[in-house]
């Protein structure tokens, strides 16, 4: 009997949407299930979340996609596929507050246990972008990190809470080997690999959990990779073939990409190196080289891919990066950055484009003013006369920071370089650098206090202002429910 009154509520629910609050997660029918992992979804937000089926089955190409649209709210359901085991704490309460969308071809319900069904970032919206790739070093080292209003607060949350809807994560290729980022003396870094692959597993998970757009940036080095030098892993230093290397490339990346697409965190866009304005892949480090990859030699012009003088082992490279981006999944957005679009961009993407026959979506470049990159109205200037020029092409500001002078904050520059790219078209956004980090290119907008980071009102300031122009908004947490009333009517 209480199976039938379960069965009939959860059809009543499934039909109707009668609640203030959506419960999505996984029961298996082969065992008991608790209910426990959770996710909360507004009503008006479910007909648009199941429309977009890919995002939830992106994971499970095997499932069946529901019938349900925005003019048609219905689920063909058999009494049998309404079937769960409940465990000692379910309750009735916990089910009448919850709807649970079934898999209709599977002996168990499937759902996509992350935020995804409650996005921050949505397809179209501005990106509104920070690169926090240092924050779960901070974690590691016990930081908590505290909003504006000075509470204890996720970083996550804390950047909700300003509107900003994406967030990039850099990775290397083994970070512990000789002369890598976590190499053995290389200070905060040494006691764990951070930017490895079991390390941007788990913070991309968080990533897609919280309903952020993510953009992977892959160094293809142990080390930074930047226009200074651009180091060849250690695995890898042994190549004597392009083709091999490139062949490296290729198994590196689709294994990188199919991990993380097994646990729910694919990537939305993929960064096939970074800063390569002269190339990848073109550097061998030397018995002077120091934890931050300097100084360096030049790799073998065998395998170079210095784009200067070895364009056709660039452009193997990166064409084997990008294959391996697609074959994972086609939808990713495949992104090249160099790092000085004024000076470089033209000559650059002449080569790349029209010489070597690259294709990829995005041109994203580093923004530092206070690097000599320019300024917010060159910028423009250079998206537009480009974008007319390549008209499939899509632009992003990679990084910025929006200082004009080392180690200060530049009152203005965040909103600044943001208005300009809202209004010109082919820019899509922008990724703030490390915002707890400062130095030549800029300030930061964390502060240290002790152990702890806390945000910089007047910092955090110009995203609150900047969100109404680029019609975003803050992402709040969701005020707790207070005793929701029981159905009735039912039992």
């Amino acid at each position: 009997m209480l199976f039938l009154k379960i069965s009939v509520l959860l059809f009543y629910i499934i039909l109707f949407g009668s609640c203030s609050e959506t419960k999505v997660t996984d029961v298996d029918l082969s065992s008991s299930s608790s209910f426990e992992e959770v996710l909360y979804l507004s009503s008006e937000d479910l007909v648009p979340v199941l429309e977009s089926s890919s995002s939830v089955y992106e994971n499970n190409s095997s499932l069946e996609q529901p019938h349900f649209s925005s003019s048609e709210t219905s689920l063909n359901l058999s009494s049998s596929e309404l079937q769960i085991h409940l465990s000692s704490s379910s309750s009735i309460e916990s089910l009448s507050s919850s709807v649970f969308i079934p898999n209709i071809s599977s002996s168990s319900f499937h759902f996509i246990s992350s935020s995804s069904f409650n996005p921050v970032y949505k397809p179209g919206d501005y990106i509104l972008g920070a690169d926090i790739s240092k924050f779960q070093e901070y974690e590691s080292r016990g930081v908590h990190f505290y909003d504006t209003d000075n509470q204890q607060k996720s970083i996550f949350q804390i950047l909700k809470n300003h509107g900003i809807n994406y967030i990039r994560l850099k990775t290397f290729v083994d970070p512990s080997a000789m002369y890598g980022y976590a190499a053995s003396g290389c200070g905060e870094t040494s006691t764990e690999p951070f930017g490895d692959k079991s390390h941007i597993m788990a913070y991309a998970k968080k990533v897609k959990e919280e309903g952020f757009g993510f953009l992977l940036d892959i160094h293809y080095s142990d080390n930074w990779a930047d226009p200074g030098k651009q180091i060849i892993p250690e695995r890898w230093r042994s190549v004597n073939s392009i083709d091999t290397l490139s062949d490296s490339v290729y198994a590196y990346t689709y294994d990188l990409l199919s991990s993380l697409k097994s646990i729910g965190a694919l990537p939305d866009m993929v960064q096939v190196g970074n800063e390569i304005t002269n190339g990848l892949l073109r550097n061998v480090p030397t018995s002077k080289t120091n934890c931050w990859g300097e100084p360096s030699s030049a790799a073998s012009s065998v395998v170079s891919g210095e784009l200067s003088s070895q364009p056709g082992n660039f452009s193997k490279l990166i064409k084997a990066g990008i294959k391996a981006v697609h074959d994972v999944d086609s939808r990713i957005k495949t992104v090249l950055h160099i790092e000085n679009a004024i000076d470089h961009g033209s000559w650059w993407l002449s080569v790349v484009i029209d010489q070597q026959k690259i294709n990829f979506d995005i041109l994203a470049f580093s923004a530092y003013t206070a690097y000599g990159h320019g300024i917010a109205s060159e910028w423009k200037s250079f998206i537009n006369t480009q974008s007319s020029k390549y008209p499939n092409l899509q632009f992003l500001i990679a990084e910025y920071n929006g200082g004009i002078s080392a180690s200060t904050w530049t009152s203005g520059k965040t909103k600044e370089i943001n208005l300009m790219l809202k209004e010109t078209p082919k820019a899509i956004g922008s990724f703030y650098w490390e915002p707890a980090l400062y130095g030549a290119w800029g300030g930061a907008a964390f502060e240290w206090r002790d152990n702890n980071l806390y945000a910089i009102p007047s910092a955090f300031s110009e995203f609150d202002e900047l969100l109404p122009n680029l019609d975003l908004q803050r992402h709040l947490p969701p005020m707790p429910s207070k005793n929701p009333p029981k159905s009735k009517g039912l039992f």
